[in-house]
C-alpha cells in the first residue's frame, strides 16, 4: 500500500516521503517543528488509507529524508510553499481527484495548514492538530521577559555573521537543562522527541538553526484563519498544551468562520500521537476528511 516518493519543489529542492494509494481523495501531510515523518505520521496515514483516503506524507526540506540546505532550518513560509508543491505533485499521481484534496498538519504544520487553507483553494478540507497559532505570543509565554532582549541580540549577531558567509548558528531542539537555550523548552517536548527518535526515527537530529527561532517568533498563522471559509476546518486542540498554547488555539478557533468543528483532546501536546489520544485524533480527522472529501462512503466505525 505504501511506496516511497520524491518530487522537486519549484525552487529545485528534492523532497521525499511516502504515498499511500487508497482512493481518489488525497490528504497531504507533513510533521511539526523539526520532526520527521517516522514520528507517527505513518500511523495517521494508515488510518486514513484504511478508510479509503490516499495520503501523501513528506519530510520538510532540511529534515529527515528530504534535501535542502541549510539542514535544520524550519522556515514556515518555505514549508507552506512546499505543501503547495506537494499538492501539485499529488495531482500528477494516477487516480487523484483534484476536487478531493485535503491538508493535515500537526503542531508547527498545524499552523501551516491554517495558512495554506486560507490561500490555496485546491485544499477542499483541512485538519489542524494541536496547532501553533501565534509565534510571537507563544514565545512570550515560554521565554522569560528579561531574556528576550538577549535573544534579539543573538538573532542580530547571527544575521551579521551569515552576511559575511558564516554558517548559521545552531541550537538544540530539546534539552534537559532548564537554563540552557533550546527551541522547545518543555519537559514533555524533551521526553517525546528523545523517546520517539530512539524508538522509530533515527533520522531526527536534535538541532535547528537559530534563525528558525527568529522566524518562529514572526509567524502568525491565526491571522489568516477567517479566510479559510468556505473550506471545512477541523481543529484538534489539547486541553493542557504547553507547547502550542491551548488558549491561543481556542481563541483562533473562535475567529474561524463556518464550516468548522473543534475537538478537545485530553492531555498535552504530544498525547495526540500515541495511545488513547491518537485514537481520538486520528478518528476525528478520518471522519472529517471522509465527510467532506468522500461522502459516498458510510461513516467509519471507531476502533
Amino acid at each position: 500500500m505504501r511506496r516511497d516518493i520524491e518530487f522537486r519543489t519549484e525552487d529545485g529542492v528534492l523532497l521525499r516521503g511516502w504515498h499511500y494509494a487508497a482512493g481518489p481523495a488525497t490528504v497531504v501531510m507533513a510533521h511539526g517543528f523539526s520532526a520527521v515523518k517516522e514520528m507517527h505520521l505513518d500511523d495517521f496515514a494508515e488510518v486514513f488509507a484504511a478508510a479509503g483516503l490516499s495520503a501523501l506524507v513528506f519530510d520538510h526540506r532540511g529534515f529527515g529524508a528530504s534535501g535542502g540546505t541549510p539542514r535544520g532550518e524550519a522556515d514556515p513560509m518555505r514549508q507552506i510553499r512546499d505543501y503547495r508543491d506537494a499538492i501539485t505533485f499529488a495531482l500528477t499521481l494516477p487516480g487523484t481527484d483534484p476536487a478531493r484534496i485535503g491538508a493535515w498538519g500537526s503542531s508547527y504544520s498545524g499552523g501551516h495548514v491554517l495558512a495554506l487553507a486560507a490561500i490555496d483553494r485546491r485544499v477542499k478540507c483541512a485538519v489542524s492538530q494541536v496547532p501553533l497559532t501565534s509565534g510571537s505570543r507563544n514565545i512570550r509565554r515560554t521565554v522569560r521577559a528579561d531574556l528576550l532582549p538577549g535573544m534579539r541580540r543573538l538573532f542580530d549577531a547571527d544575521r551579521a555573521a551569515r552576511f559575511t558567509g558564516a554558517a548559521p548558528a545552531m541550537l538544540p531542539v530539546v534539552g534537559i537543562d532548564p537554563a540552557a537555550p533550546v527551541a522547545l523548552a518543555s519537559a514533555d517536548a524533551h521526553a517525546w522527541f528523545t523517546a520517539t527518535a530512539a524508538a522509530r526515527a533515527p533520522a531526527w537530529l536534535n538541532a535547528v538553526t537559530l534563525r528558525s527561532i527568529e522566524m518562529y517568533g514572526e509567524y502568525e498563522p491565526a491571522a489568516q484563519i477567517a479566510r479559510i471559509s468556505p473550506t471545512p476546518l477541523l481543529m484538534l486542540v489539547a486541553e493542557n498544551d504547553v507547547v502550542a498554547m491551548s488558549d491561543l488555539a481556542f481563541e483562533a478557533y473562535e475567529s474561524a468562520l463556518e464550516p468548522k468543528k473543534l475537538v478537545v483532546l485530553k492531555g498535552g501536546h504530544f498525547d495526540a500521537y500515541t495511545g488513547p489520544g491518537f485514537a481520538v485524533a486520528s478518528a476525528a480527522a478520518r471522519d472529517w476528511f471522509r465527510t467532506h472529501l468522500a461522502p459516498e462512503f458510510p461513516p467509519a466505525r471507531s476502533a
